[in-house]
Formats: C-alpha cells, sequence, structure tokens
C-alpha cells in the first residue's frame, strides 16, 4: 500500500502560501508508517517546532489500473476518507530552499491521520463540503468544487506514472486556512455534517 499527495490544489491555499500556480499537479508520497488511525494521538516530533495542519479529502483506489482514462477513473474508488497532511513547515521551507525533496518534511512518522472510510455514493463528489476545527475554531473550510485538479483528474494523471493498487490512498490537496498545531491541541474534522475524526495532539 503507498500513499499518494496532491500539493497546491486550492487557488486559495497556493496563495496562503506565496507558492507557484502548477501547470500540473504537485505529486508526493508517504510511508505507510504515516498513517494514524482511530482517532490515536498525534506525537509532536522532536525535530520540527513548526507543524502545520493540513485537511484533505483521500480516495481508496478499489481497482488495479494504470494509464487509467479520465472518464473511466471514477470506477477506481469507492469509499472516501477525510485525513491530515501534517507537514513540518519549517523543515520543508529548509529542504526547499537547497533545492532538496520534501520527504522529511511531509512523510515523518504519524503525519498521516485518516478517519473511517465511507462509500462516495452518500455524497456528491463535485460538491462535498469539508472542514477543520481546533480547540472548538474552524480553522480550514474547503469544498471539492475549488479544486483546480478533480479527483478523477488525479487519478488518471497518477496512474500515468504509478501503477495504482488495490488500498492505496490518494490525499487530494488543502484550502486555506494551514496553521500550526502545538501540544494539548484537540483536531475535530468533518465532512459534511459527519464527525471523521477527532485526535489529540501530545
Amino acid at each position: 500500500m503507498k500513499i499518494i499527495c496532491v500539493g497546491r490544489n486550492y487557488v486559495d491555499h497556493i496563495e496562503e502560501l506565496k507558492n507557484d500556480f502548477p501547470t500540473a499537479p504537485v505529486i508526493f508520497s508517504k510511508p505507510d508508517s504515516a498513517i494514524l488511525r482511530k482517532n490515536d494521538a498525534f506525537y509532536y516530533p522532536t525535530f520540527s517546532n513548526s507543524i502545520h495542519h493540513e485537511v484533505e479529502v483521500v480516495l481508496k483506489v478499489c481497482k488495479l489500473g494504470k494509464n487509467i482514462q479520465e472518464k473511466f477513473a471514477h470506477k477506481y474508488y469507492e469509499e472516501i476518507a477525510l485525513g491530515i497532511d501534517f507537514t513540518a513547515r519549517d523543515l520543508q521551507s529548509e529542504l526547499k530552499s537547497k533545492g532538496l525533496p520534501w520527504d522529511l518534511a511531509k512523510g515523518f512518522n504519524g503525519s498521516a491521520p485518516i478517519s473511517e472510510f465511507v462509500s462516495k455514493e452518500s455524497y456528491d463528489m463535485n460538491n462535498l463540503n469539508f472542514n477543520l476545527e481546533v480547540n472548538g475554531d474552524n480553522r480550514q473550510v474547503g469544498n471539492t468544487s475549488k479544486m483546480i485538479y478533480s479527483f478523477d483528474y488525479i487519478i488518471s494523471f497518477i496512474s500515468q506514472y504509478f501503477t495504482l493498487k488495490i488500498g492505496d490512498l490518494i490525499f487530494t490537496g488543502t484550502p486555506a486556512g494551514v496553521a500550526e498545531v502545538k501540544v494539548g491541541d484537540n483536531l475535530k474534522g468533518y465532512m459534511e455534517d459527519k464527525l471523521m475524526f477527532d485526535f489529540d495532539v501530545k
């Protein structure tokens, strides 16, 4: 199982980080050791002083495929979840300034908390609301209609480079509002009005 992530997929997030507008999906990956499940606590790592939350809709691949045409991509996932792409922003900035890969800043242990998966049939995938609360305050509010690259395009694009296998996870990008988390914070994620995850930072 692999975790593939899409960066810079919401215009407002690109603008808040002052990044360049992508001409193609920005792809990076995380190892499976990054996953946190069942609302397990996230333990703040010792190597960073600036861990940022990035809430995202996550797709679970249900069919083996490569070179998938966009018009067939919807057949390659049946379930979705809500997740966090935790980012060591200070480490990422240091690596980017040196022209180095981001792996250490994105793929560290526990950097990918994921909720339980639910059927996509319960939602309008092109108009799906999701949000993140930190200590009861709304930090990030997103809607999938605001994505630069749609779910189907993302699947088609990734499959040109990597064979997608059953159980692979795809993080699809985060809206504006990313910010630091602190020890003691509580994070709750919602998809429409459904509570998807609820965990603490320790």
